[in-house]
């Protein structure tokens, strides 16, 4: 908890830092990148950084931390940090690397608010900072504790034991362990990083969601190529670095670095009626889940939405209608914005994903996964329709801009 001294000068300099909090954050990556470019290269994304989105990312998420110590709202406090800590474990981030975040992100406020920053409001804000990043801390070594590792030592070699096509632009790989062993379990809906060295000698890091039941002894990850295209600014999004790597170069036989699972999108320890909801490769942790669910037979009514462009581009498309048929009490409903040939039927329907003829029981768990829009849109469906907020759980694919939207 923040002290009364420190409290009031957040609450005093926050409208001035939070407005310029965008610029900070740039230029904190700037010189942060400069003074350990290793970082750059071998531990951010970089595709993130040249669009924005970390930036973005980590202004909202000290803004809102900020906002919320003046504003006390733990449960929103452990779900923004709950999904830093988890990403920062799967990178195998470690406490030292806390220095150096401080030393370049108070280098930039600085900069960027010039005489504003008196020796009152830098030790204010250094005691939010030292809030945040050792409650970070304490998460991530439980993380670390409930994997057996220790701090950062989260990689390991696997194998790719099959790989098989689950669209036109989707792959799945099969991991296994090198000596046959079972690998560690895991919760369905995390996900695992996967570091590969590109031809510029940079080590790039992706996570993706493990789309197969923990009881399988394997993992299991679905990777989809990813073209330039553009964006609605205008902009042109640039091509995936490592998921086109992994889809052209691995295949059967190969080895890949990659970490323990993380991840907090799982489900629920109890027996609420479950609806998830996904679009495109968001698809991924809901298999897992789905799996899972399938292979203990779960009683429970449970929902089953996806969106898709065609379903030619629905990966896993007939693996998902399959669980589903073996779940008595699992209903699908899917959308295409082309049907093709197809004609709509029940349960399958052209255009995007509309919850408005969807009922949903009270006090169902909604886990959604999909391009943030998507998402974004989907919650306020839900919230439109009675479901509490605190039943919606999210997983997102890069940067985590949900944070910063309001509760």
């Amino acid at each position: 908890m923040l002290s009364a001294t420190a409290t009031e000068i957040i609450r005093a300099t926050l409208p001035a830092v939070g407005a310029a909090i965008d610029d900070i954050t740039t230029l904190f990556y700037r010189k942060m990148f400069a003074a350990h470019p290793e970082l750059e290269r071998d531990l951010f994304n970089r595709g993130n950084q040249n669009q924005g989105g970390q930036q973005k990312a980590l202004a909202g998420a000290i803004a809102a931390f900020a906002a919320l110590q003046l504003e006390p709202d733990q449960e929103r406090v452990d779900l923004i940090l709950s999904r830093i800590a988890n990403k920062h474990a799967s990178l195998g981030v470690e406490p030292a690397q806390y220095q150096i975040v401080h030393k370049h992100l108070f280098e930039a406020i600085a900069e960027v608010l010039g005489d504003a920053v008196t020796a009152e409001v830098a030790a204010a804000w250094d005691e939010l900072y030292w809030l945040m990043a050792e409650t970070l801390i304490s998460m991530e070594a439980g993380l670390y504790r409930s994997a057996g590792v220790e701090a950062g030592d989260v990689w390991r070699k696997v194998v790719v034991r099959e790989r098989r096509q689950e669209s036109a632009d989707a792959v799945s790989f099969v991991l296994t362990s090198l000596d046959g062993a079972p690998l560690p379990s895991f919760s369905p809906g995390q996900y695992l990083s996967v570091g590969v060295h590109l031809e510029d000698g940079a080590r790039q890091i992706r996570q993706y969601s493990l789309s197969s039941a923990p009881s399988s002894g394997d993992w299991r990850i679905t990777v989809k190529r990813v073209d330039a295209h553009p964006l609605p600014d205008g902009a042109i999004a640039p091509a995936g670095e490592v998921s086109n790597f992994l889809y052209r170069n691995v295949f059967e036989g190969d080895v890949l670095d990659v970490t323990t699972p993380f991840g907090d999108l799982v489900l629920q320890d109890d027996d609420a009626p479950l609806l998830l909801i996904s679009a495109g490769i968001g698809c991924t942790p809901m298999m897992g889940m789905l799996s899972h669910l399938a292979d203990t037979a779960d009683p429970r009514s449970i929902s089953v939405i996806h969106a898709d462009r065609a379903p030619a581009s629905h990966a896993h498309r007939a693996e998902l209608a399959e669980l589903v048929d073996r779940l008595p009490l699992a209903v699908m409903h899917r959308w295409y914005e082309d049907l093709g040939a197809r004609r709509p039927e029940n349960g399958l329907r052209e255009g995007r994903a509309d919850l408005a003829e969807i009922t949903i029981a009270e006090g169902t768990h909604v886990y959604l996964c999909g391009p943030l829009p998507f998402m974004l849109g989907m919650r306020e469906a839900l919230l439109g329709k009675g479901v509490a907020a605190q039943n919606i759980h999210y997983e997102v694919f890069g940067p985590d801009s949900w944070a910063a939207a309001p509760a």
